[in-house]
């Protein structure tokens, strides 16, 4: 059983542990977990490891957030996964500061680079996990908000959640998505 899990986020120093790259935040997490290193590849950074009999390939796309399609497509054909076997980890303005939310599939609900994925793939039934980043900011800050850095007093909470988007990721390759997402859900 091989996995593809998409960490979106966006590449260089001044993106780094902003709200916008928690996916990136989360695959390093569980790269981190389980001994992997990553390297730079075609279209992402790389990491490959192995659970339990089951290989997982991690990737940050480096196409900034907007194309990361591009890489996503590129990695599924060269891992020859089918679209079940992805995980996309995204940040999410709508859901509260921490909340985790599993679905099957969904609108890219103008996040650009769930938008992005859908476009390269024609299709928007993969799987993703959504990190909810609150939405605590003035009226058209958005974007500042978005691509900020997590205030001192979130960071232990995020870190803790961090943690728990890794379990769920290990829930989805053993326990499989619709026993996650009622675990996860709930």
């Amino acid at each position: 059983m091989k996995y593809l899990i998409v960490g979106l986020g966006n590449i260089g120093a001044e993106y780094e542990h902003t709200r916008h790259n928690i996916g990136f935040d989360v695959v390093s997490a569980l790269a981190t977990k389980h001994q992997g290193d990553f390297r730079q590849e075609r279209l992402a950074d790389i990491a490959e490891i192995n659970v339990k009999g089951r290989k997982l390939i991690l990737i940050k796309p480096n196409t900034f957030m907007n194309l990361s399609g591009k890489a996503v497509k590129y990695w599924m054909q060269h891992e020859k996964t089918g679209l079940s076997n992805i995980l996309v980890i995204v940040d999410d303005l709508a859901l509260p500061l921490c909340k985790l939310r599993l679905r099957p599939s969904g609108s890219h609900a103008g996040h650009n680079g769930l938008r992005s994925i859908e476009e390269e793939l024609f299709s928007n039934q993969y799987p993703r996990l959504r990190f909810g980043i609150g939405n605590d900011y003035p009226k058209g800050r958005q974007a500042d908000f978005v691509l900020g850095k997590w205030k001192a007093e979130e960071w232990p909470e995020v870190q803790h959640t961090i943690g728990s988007a890794v379990e769920t990721i290990e829930s989805f390759v053993f326990m499989g998505l619709e026993k996650t997402m009622n675990h996860i859900n709930k």
